[in-house]
């Protein structure tokens, strides 16, 4: 088990992990092309239907995810 410092080491590289991860998640976005984020969209919606093991199931677009996954990217 850890020790109280230990955890608390643990948590600052958390802390210091999240903010690197951010920025860098917004300097990958801001980099971003329509033309690759279309294909970006079109990977991640055809990725659900090869792993949906009953295709029939899929009765949607994939436009609700789609604006999820978008809704997560704004930060």
């Amino acid at each position: 088990m850890a020790t109280e410092e230990e955890a608390q080491r643990w948590m600052e590289q958390w802390r210091y992990a999240e903010k690197a991860l951010a920025e860098q998640k917004a300097r990958e976005l801001a980099g971003l092309s329509e033309e690759r984020a279309r294909e970006m969209s079109y990977e991640l919606l055809s990725m659900a239907r090869l792993h949906d093991p009953d295709p029939a199931r899929v009765s949607s677009s994939g436009l609700v995810e789609q604006q999820k996954w978008f809704s997560r990217w704004k930060g």
